[in-house]
């Protein structure tokens, strides 16, 4: 069952389960969190060498660097997130830029009357749109990795709830973050004379 509470998500048990399903879900669960790689430190009970395959998709891969981003208290966090998104040879976007330029080739090779223009436009989003996309992220990483700073809104949290605290209501002992600043006043229209 998922518990939400204000600086983290996790799953427990549903309550009223007999103990040998108990033992036999935590004990899957330890397995599958292993193989996913998940640092995790379990009751002996629980143990197990046996592992289950796990494949993330590449795109479920992709979005949880936004997740990464997400939950970022520092600008060299975000930056250290973007340069995997940026890297020039093994980035997500150069990554990207070779699938279009491979499918570009695909479609040059067809020889059908659609597939010239199709490959042509297909490396003109590899060569210039993409590159546009990169080069702003990558001037983003660099601002965010010169400035070394905490985020005012985002903290890490310290705060420990009591082991009584049922987590339907669980909160934490960490200050509310400032108030967001008020919104910029709309621009006034321009009068037509």
């Amino acid at each position: 069952m998922p518990v939400a509470r204000t600086h983290e998500l996790y799953h427990r048990l549903p309550t009223g389960l007999e103990p040998d399903e108990e033992r036999r879900l935590a004990t899957r669960t330890v397995a599958r969190l292993r193989s996913a790689g998940c640092p995790l430190q379990c009751d002996p009970d629980f143990e197990t060498e046996a592992r289950e395959a796990h494949y993330l998709p590449l795109g479920a891969q992709v979005a949880n660097l936004a997740d990464d981003i997400r939950s970022a208290t520092t600008s060299d966090e975000v930056a250290d997130v973007l340069a995997e998104v940026t890297a020039a040879y093994d980035g997500i976007l150069a990554g990207l830029s070779e699938v279009l330029t491979a499918t570009a080739d695909f479609h040059q090779d067809l020889g059908g009357p659609v597939d010239g223009p199709m490959a042509e436009r297909l490396r003109d989003l590899a060569v210039h749109r993409l590159d546009v996309v990169a080069a702003d992220l990558r001037e983003t990483r660099t601002d965010l990795a010169d400035r070394r700073q905490s985020h005012p809104r985002r903290s890490v949290c310290g705060g420990e709830v009591p082991p009584d605290e049922r987590e339907a209501s669980a909160a934490c002992a960490c200050p509310p973050p400032p108030p967001l600043p008020p919104p910029p006043a709309p621009a006034t229209a321009a009068r037509r004379r």
